[in-house]
């Protein structure tokens, strides 16, 4: 017989749940009130169980709870929410049963089953700060769930609770009366803004195009690309990549709102004025948060110039931002420029296309990236952005000549390389071209992100070649990675996709439905989320939504297939293939 007075201790997730105004429910209707909460209890007891809680006290209006588990304990949490919701469906807001949820992972005296001590008192404390309806966790909790679980989160700051003496960082979870899967169409809208790094962190905006004919706009891009790219090479800075800071092309936004929902401290803004042979460069750097001007100038040049305009614009914030950064790592940091200016002007108009992204984009960006290496045959970053050009053409299933082309995009993304072995975003574009058409090239990938960890497409690369190898922890890190460079904007559906199918090879397939959910509504035209989607809504148990976004793409099926085939052939995972084929063969089957 066990002893009732021993007291033992363990590290678990604790989850404490309370009724929403019970002492006023009852006083107003006693049965109603008392028959709804046991019905409420149910469900609630119910999946805790599901999710391997064990229920250690209660109260009645009250529950709490332990999980093995933080992962465990927050899905249960929106799951519960989201069924109590549905439970108070058609009810007056006054006889509505609402609970709050806390959630906290720390240390618990045991006793008798009961649960004891701070990691209890934080709980509850949680859960008497979370909004009616909704949970509440702490900081060491949100750490655990925040890469695993894409759901909402709130940052509430610190909160000082009552009889804890150390103050307590706080996150609301999920939103109140939403599905799963609202959740999951509208998680991006809800996020928290991201934290600001711990060095100093700016965003280039686009560059206003002055010259006065709208045909210029790509060259005014092609500025800001620039910058941001010289930027981006000290590691001594965090610079947003490209794909988010473009996002506010055209738009009349407020620094300091660009400032939270990027997650940097200064924001860039500039102008460029070409008239004949003429060049005029603007840049003034802003403190987001306050939106004091730190600095502007204008730079003039002849057309000749440019890089070197581009070079002081970017040294100047450099010297701004980071005063210890010397002369010559600025130097060293220059990349290896094209002779020809027409080369360099053709490379800039292929930017603009492959950012468009279409099939007819994609192939007027070859062909503009063709003449700029006619015009400057060692200019090693047209070679690599070629290579990609075509790459996008074989992800998207647009080959015309699979075997040409892929001998032309292998050929040209190893002479960039050979051209130009230490420029990152060479090597970032060419290891995408190689990747898709050869498999695993981390050798490639960590030397970029090694000589550029800023660059969005080095880390989203490398967790695509560890997804491709089995090692699917490590692709969740690193697509978590490129998220944070790249935190809004349509590029970021690629790396929600691939996190989503890193969860669906690891065995999870609700998170792997969640994510694709995300990176679909980021970006309904990019094809990869779609066909990820559709395989993880499959085995979800989401039928009748897989199936319905696998027609929109059923003819191209087989192509991807054949070419996730031969990525996965390295992989550690011997059963990867056969995982994903079976989840597009139930994807493809009628519910």
């Amino acid at each position: 017989m066990s002893d009732p007075t021993k007291v033992s201790r363990r590290l678990v997730a604790v989850f404490a749940a309370d009724v929403e105004g019970y002492s006023r429910l009852m006083g107003a209707d006693e049965v109603g009130t008392l028959k709804g909460l046991t019905e409420r209890r149910a469900i609630l007891d119910g999946l805790i169980g599901d999710h391997g809680g064990r229920i250690a006290n209660t109260a009645g209006d009250s529950v709490l709870a332990e999980f093995r588990s933080a992962v465990d304990a927050v899905q249960c949490a929106v799951e519960a929410q989201t069924a109590l919701a549905e439970a108070n469906s058609g009810l007056a807001p006054d006889r509505r049963i609402d609970f709050r949820i806390g959630i906290h992972i720390g240390d618990v005296m045991v006793r008798a089953g009961d649960l004891f001590g701070d990691g209890v008192n934080i709980a509850a404390r949680l859960q008497s700060i979370a909004k009616s309806g909704t949970a509440c966790i702490s900081g060491t909790t949100y750490d655990q769930v925040r890469k695993v679980l894409p759901i909402t989160f709130v940052d509430l700051g610190v909160q000082q609770v009552k009889n804890i003496q150390e103050p307590i960082r706080a996150y609301q979870v999920g939103a109140p009366s939403e599905t799963r899967e609202a959740l999951a169409v509208h998680v991006a809208e809800a996020e928290s803004p991201p934290p600001l790094p711990d060095k100093p962190s700016i965003a280039v905006l686009p560059f206003q195009n002055m010259s006065g004919h709208p045909d210029q706009e790509y060259f005014a891009d092609g500025m800001a690309e620039d910058i941001t790219t010289a930027l981006s090479r000290f590691k001594d800075l965090f610079v947003i990549a490209r794909n988010s800071s473009f996002t506010y092309k055209g738009k009349a936004v407020d620094v300091k709102q660009i400032g939270r929902e990027l997650g940097v401290r200064y924001v860039l803004e500039g102008s460029v004025r070409k008239a004949g042979g003429r060049l005029r460069i603007t840049g003034q750097l802003i403190e987001a948060r306050t939106g004091k001007h730190l600095w502007a100038e204008k730079f003039d040049g002849s057309v000749e110039d440019v890089f070197d305009l581009q070079d002081v614009v970017a040294e100047r914030v450099v010297t701004f931002l980071v005063p210890k950064i010397r002369g010559a790592e600025f130097d060293r940091a220059r990349r290896k420029r094209p002779e020809s200016l027409d080369s360099y002007d053709s490379v800039l108009q292929a930017l603009a296309l492959l950012e468009k992204g279409t099939e007819d984009n994609l192939r007027q960006a070859i062909r503009c990236l063709e003449r700029a290496m006619q015009l400057a045959p060692d200019y090693a970053l047209a070679h690599a952005m070629a290579a990609y050009g075509y790459a996008r053409l074989y992800v998207a299933g647009a080959n015309v000549d699979f075997e040409s082309e892929r001998t032309t995009a292998i050929n040209l993304a190893r002479k960039s390389i050979e051209l130009s072995g230490d420029d990152p975003e060479v090597l970032a574009y060419a290891s995408f071209a190689l990747g898709n058409y050869e498999g695993d090239q981390s050798a490639y990938v960590e030397r970029c992100v090694d000589l550029n960890p800023n660059l969005f497409m080095g880390w989203f690369m490398l967790g695509a070649n560890k997804l491709y190898r089995g090692d699917y922890d490590d692709a969740l890190e690193y697509e978590s990675r490129a998220l944070r460079l790249g935190p809004i904007g349509r590029a970021k559906a690629g790396a929600m996709a691939q996190s989503a199918l890193a969860y669906l090879l690891s065995d999870r397939p609700e998170q792997a439905y969640l994510w694709a959910e995300r990176a679909h509504q980021e970006n309904p035209d990019n094809a990869f989320p779609l066909r990820v989607l559709a395989m993880s809504a499959a085995v979800a148990g989401h039928r009748a939504r897989a199936h319905d976004i696998f027609r929109r793409f059923a003819p191209a099926a087989p192509k991807y297939l054949e070419r996730v085939k031969r990525l996965l052939g390295a992989s550690k995972d011997s059963n990867a293939y056969e995982k994903l084929a079976r989840a597009m063969s139930l994807a493809s089957t009628p519910e």
